[in-house]
């Protein structure tokens, strides 16, 4: 009897991925701190590529990423979250860092790996802690740097797009950056699939294993037209992007998801960042 494709893939394709990962962290801790910027970027993007080769995701891309250094300020990327892949889907394309909840950053090892990459953390349920990570993302993005957020708080299986939380939204207020929608879906053989979903209960090795196991699986990424900031409130801001991703994604939105609201999420982002 003939094994089953996935029983051959899997165990080698785990094998290249933790190799994978301990290249990146090599890579933070030796390579980082003389890199230059750029550098740093071409790396990241690299890395990113390959591990989504080594999980046997294919990226599709729609639009075009906003240009690295090529206006007065980076982009605020607001985008649906559906799966820990994310990060590297959009870091396969554009040069981002990601905001992400504080609990990573203390993670043994990894936290030091994504701090070396330039997460930025927001530390939940301390007094002004959005502000101050505002204020973090401002200056990124006055620098030239693009900045990547989950507005919905928490992970999908693609097939809904909650309520976006407007908060973080104000970074692009402040800096005068762009506010550029990306929609973000995966499927298998054009259907939509929830393979690499990363919800409920589930942990990183379950989801990495349901990953490994999906023959033909593709990430479909669209980069939406930017939207300018001048003159617009977070809450209009959050409702345009909402409403553009929602339509990218052919998705029906009951008018309590359309409605932005102005408060933290209740599950922050599980997301760390685009690593090397």
């Amino acid at each position: 009897m003939r094994a089953a494709p996935w029983l051959l893939r899997v165990p080698l394709a785990t094998v290249f991925l933790v190799l994978h990962l301990l290249w990146g962290m090599m890579a933070v801790l030796l390579l980082f701190p003389v890199l230059s910027r750029p550098a740093r970027d071409a790396m990241v993007r690299q890395w990113s590529r390959v591990l989504l080769r080594i999980v046997g995701v294919r990226v599709e891309a729609r639009g075009f990423p906003p240009a690295a250094g090529g206006a007065p300020t980076g982009a605020l990327l607001v985008l649906n979250h559906v799966s820990w892949l994310d990060v590297f889907v959009v870091a396969a394309l554009c040069p981002a860092r990601f905001v992400a909840k504080a609990d990573i950053a203390r993670w043994p090892a990894l936290g030091h790996f994504a701090r070396g990459v330039g997460t930025l953390f927001v530390e939940r349920g301390r007094r002004h802690a959005v502000a101050d990570v505002n204020r973090a993302v401002a200056a990124r993005l006055a620098i030239g740097q693009h900045i990547g957020i989950f507005p919905e708080g928490t992970t999908t299986d693609g097939s809904q797009l909650l309520r976006f939380h407007a908060n973080l939204l104000q970074a692009a207020i402040d800096s005068g950056a762009p506010v550029v929608p990306v929609a973000l879906r995966y499927h298998q053989d054009g259907a939509r699939s929830d393979a690499a979903a990363y919800v409920g209960d589930m942990n990183l090795a379950q989801s990495i294993w349901r990953i490994l196991r999906a023959p033909r699986l593709a990430a479909d990424i669209h980069w939406l037209p930017g939207i300018a900031t001048p003159g617009r409130d977070r809450r209009a801001l959050a409702h345009a992007a909402h409403a553009a991703i929602g339509e990218a994604l052919a998705l029906t939105l009951p008018r309590s998801a359309a409605e932005p609201a102005d408060t933290e999420p209740e599950s922050p982002p599980e997301t760390a960042s685009a690593t090397p």
